[in-house]
């Protein structure tokens, strides 16, 4: 059985430290108000991830593999041509 002294330090720690974070939290809550800066919301997609984005991406079952392109024309190499295309770039209208 531990020994409650040790039990109660731990604990007094713990919620030294769960109040540090809370304090940090606070700051760094009262910067962004005062800046008038906000975070990222979710499911918000960043601007340098942009919309410029053109990947094809195909599958070729006998070759076991997938291969991107910045074409819809199916990759030329050798062996079987049996390309699927697996996926396309977003629509430009979201």
């Amino acid at each position: 059985m531990p020994n409650p002294g040790m039990y109660r330090g731990d604990r007094r720690r713990k919620e030294d430290q769960r109040k540090a974070k809370q304090e940090a939290k606070r700051a760094r809550k009262a910067e962004r108000r005062e800046s008038g800066a906000t975070g990222p919301e979710m499911g918000e997609q960043s601007e340098a991830a942009g919309g410029a984005a053109t990947e094809f991406v195909w599958f070729s079952p006998s070759h076991a593999r997938t291969v991107t392109t910045s074409s819809k024309t199916a990759p030329e190499i050798d062996g079987i041509d049996d390309w699927m295309l697996i996926s396309e770039p977003p629509a430009a209208g979201g």
